[in-house]
């Protein structure tokens, strides 16, 4: 028996993963009911004396005694299939066991998790990553363990794998303690929280600290549901799913994540939102579908030399690279290469992202995107669309990948490195019709082709290669060496420190990649 891995990597700009805390982690959501570990006679008035209004409480230990009981590990049993190499290979014996490979076998395994009590009748919620088998193979049992050692069978009542949330309920002869979530919109920075889980499988374990940044994005994909709060308490690999608590006791946050270089706590967590989640918990608990709004776009942060290429500032809205065709967006009139800037009103941040603000309409509504577009401010109406399922989202914008491929059986000869060459790092070559059919383009392509990139150049660590279609430069279309010559002077002469190509690689849709001039 072995025990499944629970950490998914969640890529930081900078190179460096969070993990996903199965078998344990701290919750919070925002819904404003009394708080505290209870029973149906309980009353929540009895938290407000256990800590004082102000400054660092003297103990957590009252404020523990009342919560740690309505906090519960999770177990699940899963059946996997692995690949299992035959340890004769390469020898005389390699073939008394069938070849390299014996097959694949189906094993068994177990992952771990914390949750949390909700109602005295026995609902539970916990991290959906918790208690679900990525894909490897089927969750053949959930139990719940109960700080007193009490054990039961699990029932799963729903699940939302976008936003990494679960519902179980158990059936008990007795009301159980609950806790109830509290507003994660009145969180502030420096507030201390208690975190309540199940790190490495150790049963309940108690950690205290600050709330260390509020609505933090991970930068992950700029996700749906990317906004977290984030603590410098200690979380722990089996922590996922438990609740991350106020000093009301309530629940403001459910641990997710952590940021860690080595696996273990490094005192950055990630808690998902109680306004995020309890509305997404109601709904799992009713059965009711969750909708969320979609635009149908392929966005990406406003980085800074995508800020510098478009002449705008730093860290404000979000870049389009791709309209899905015939959706929300298109047919709204947003087209790629715009900046998005508010939605509804509401400001596009890093902290507030283009995916979250739309995810969290209602599909149907009709809303203004405000955004620019070369250079010009612009208000568009779109009506929001339903987003697909996860598996579907999977499939968009996700062209045939083979740009590394030589697309040139004659490549032009080299010539004197001219004006372009030391502007961008890049080579480039008039389009023609042989050339577009040997790139898998139409005979009526524009653009000028790639044939040669300094890899020591801007463009050439962001990956432009021989081959790469450029269709335009700063919004403006390129058909001649001469069209681009005249944007990237123009960009010069405007004071950017970088250009904005439009560039296609082979067999894939066109994207903008912005290109620090040398």
């Amino acid at each position: 028996m072995e025990e499944s891995k629970d950490v998914k990597p969640v890529r930081y700009a900078y190179g460096l993963t969070t993990a996903l805390l199965l078998g344990g982690a701290t919750l919070s959501l925002a819904t404003g009911y009394p708080a505290g570990a209870q029973v149906a006679q309980n009353e929540a008035s009895q938290i407000s004396k256990v800590v004082p209004r102000s400054g660092a409480p003297a103990s957590f230990a009252d404020l523990t005694a009342q919560l740690a009981p309505a906090v519960v590990n999770i177990s699940t049993r899963q059946r996997i299939q692995v690949q299992s190499a035959n340890p004769f290979a390469g020898t005389p014996f390699e073939g008394l066991f069938g070849g390299g490979n014996v097959g694949p076998q189906t094993r068994e395994a177990q992952s771990l998790g914390s949750g949390f009590i909700i109602s005295a009748d026995g609902y539970i919620v916990t991290n959906n990553h918790v208690i679900t088998a990525d894909g490897k193979g089927e969750v053949e049992s959930i139990t719940i363990t109960m700080p007193d050692g009490d054990e039961y069978p699990a029932k799963l009542i729903g699940k939302d794998a976008a936003s990494d949330l679960a519902v179980l309920k158990i059936d008990a002869k007795k009301p159980l303690p609950f806790v109830k979530f509290g507003d994660s919109r009145d969180a502030r920075v420096g507030d201390w929280i208690v975190a309540i889980g199940n790190p490495f499988g150790l049963g309940g374990t108690v950690t205290a600290g600050i709330i260390s940044a509020v609505y933090r994005s991970t930068n992950s994909g700029a996700g749906a549901y990317d906004r977290y709060l984030q603590t410098d308490a200690a979380i722990n690999r089996g922590n996922s799913g438990g609740p991350m608590f106020d000093m009301n006791g309530q629940v403001i946050g459910i641990n997710n994540a952590i940021f860690s270089p080595t696996g273990g706590s490094v005192g950055i967590g990630f808690a998902i939102p109680a306004e995020t989640a309890a509305p997404i918990v109601q709904k799992l608990i009713k059965g009711e579908a969750i909708e969320r709004g979609y635009l149908g776009v392929r966005i990406q942060q406003l980085n800074d030399d995508l800020a510098d290429s478009l002449g705008l500032e730093h860290n404000k809205g979000e870049f389009i690279q791709a309209v899905e065709p015939d959706g929300a967006a298109a047919k709204a009139g947003i087209k790629a290469g715009d900046v998005i800037t508010k939605v509804n009103g509401k400001e596009v941040s890093k902290d507030q992202t283009l995916s979250y603000l739309v995810a969290n309409t209602e599909p149907g509504s009709r809303i203004p995107i405000e955004l620019i577009r070369g250079g010009r401010k612009m208000t568009l109406t779109a009506t929001v669309a339903k987003r697909p399922s996860e598996k579907e989202l999977a499939q968009s914008f996700s062209p045939d990948s083979d740009q590394n491929d030589n697309p040139f059986n004659n490549p032009p000869a080299q010539q004197e490195q001219g004006y372009i060459e030391k502007a961008l790092g890049v080579s480039v070559t008039p389009m023609t019709p042989q050339i577009a059919r040997q790139l898998g383009a139409s005979d009526g392509s524009k653009g000028v082709v790639v044939v040669a990139v300094d890899p020591s150049s801007d463009a050439g660590q962001k990956g432009l290669a021989r081959g790469f279609i450029v269709l335009s430069a700063n919004g403006h279309d390129v058909n001649s060496e001469a069209d681009l010559e005249t944007a990237i002077k123009a960009a010069k002469a405007d004071g950017r420190s970088a250009v904005l190509l439009r560039v296609q690689p082979r067999g894939q849709s066109p994207v903008f990649v912005p290109i620090r001039l040398r």
